[in-house]
């Protein structure tokens, strides 16, 4: 069976971060590298359902392929959810199974559902169900007491009977006891061994490792090793540059390697379409401080997006001129 759109894209993918995968951060991704999956924000189902908050799922057809990451428990909710996602034209249903905070845990969903697989597994069910594209989940690999090395297959054999074809597994513990999220993200160990074994208990179930991973030399050793897919959270959000330029040819074997001057020009007429809809140039611009970190002329390019972008009337000449600061731009523009 050829693979859909969304499975041959998680070779590599962007993971969905709370306040930072939103569509700006996602079209600008997507500028940087043609081919991997990128995930949105974790949106949850009551808001979709119960609060009509549909603007919550707009986003760019330039985005494709892309995925919906959804939050909840209920699962006519989800399923109903999941229909929205699919009419919105999303790629994939992702179940977030992951998430450690408190609010996410007062709600029952999140990482939680770890100790309840019956539930996530009927979830699962009745989104595959109501959908023709993929659902998938995103996962701990246990939480507070739980053994990892027996709670993982069960819940895995659990979400795949219920027709579950692809996860993605943060291979650490959630701490909902004792550890903040920001904790949650780092303080649990890391246990790729783990992650590999599940690999080989469930040869079928197209699995990629989450959590720690910071550079696509670390992506590629671990596709070497057997993952079918990789997904990086902070670093490509912080180094999109580094993670995404090169991926295209490094992971995917497709097109050239994306220049980040060229991405930033590139932005610029959807800078413009956000501003006469009445945005502001701060909400892109966030997105796009990391885009030269660790080369010369970062500081600078920081600096001046940092210091101006929130200020009234500021607009794409503002990332122009924060584009001079990258030597080799106010080197080809002096010449």
């Amino acid at each position: 069976m050829p693979l859909n759109a969304a499975t041959k894209a998680a070779r590599l993918s962007v993971a969905p971060m709370m306040d930072w995968t939103d569509r700006h951060c996602r079209y600008l991704h997507r500028l940087l590298c043609r081919n991997a999956l990128l995930y949105t924000e974790m949106v949850t189902a009551p808001a979709l359902v119960r609060g009509g908050a549909l603007h919550l799922l707009e986003f760019s057809p330039e985005e494709h392929p892309v995925a919906l990451q959804l939050g909840g428990s209920d699962p006519v909710e989800l399923a109903h959810a999941a229909r929205l996602g699919q009419a919105a034209g999303y790629d994939e249903i992702n179940l977030n199974v992951g998430c450690p905070s408190d609010r996410v845990q007062s709600g029952c969903f999140g990482a939680v559902l770890m100790e309840r697989p019956g539930l996530v597994a009927e979830c699962v069910a009745e989104m595959r169900a109501a959908v023709d594209i993929e659902v998938t989940v995103k996962c701990r690999i246990g939480v507070d007491d739980q053994t990892p090395e027996e709670v993982l297959p069960e819940f895995l054999a659990r979400i795949v009977a219920a027709g579950c074809e692809r996860v993605t597994i943060h291979a650490r513990k959630a701490w909902l006891q004792g550890l903040s999220p920001k904790e949650n993200r780092d303080i649990p160990p890391l246990d790729y061994p783990l992650v590999h074994r599940m690999k080989e208990y469930f040869p079928n179930l197209h699995i990629s490792m989450n959590g720690g991973i910071t550079s696509l030399d670390q992506a590629e050793e671990l596709l070497a090793a057997g993952m079918d897919g990789v997904m990086i959270g902070r670093a490509a959000y912080h180094q999109p540059a580094d993670i995404l330029c090169q991926a295209d040819r490094r992971i995917y074997g497709a097109g050239e390697d994306s220049d980040p001057v060229e991405a930033v020009r590139q932005m610029l007429p959807y800078i413009e379409a956000h501003l006469t809809a009445g945005g502001r140039l701060h909400q892109i611009t966030r997105h796009m401080l990391g885009l030269f970190a660790g080369r010369p002329g970062a500081r600078g390019w920081r600096r001046m997006l940092s210091e101006g972008a929130a200020k009234a009337g500021a607009g794409p000449e503002l990332v122009e001129a924060a584009l001079t600061q990258i030597p080799s731009v106010a080197e080809t523009e002096a010449g």
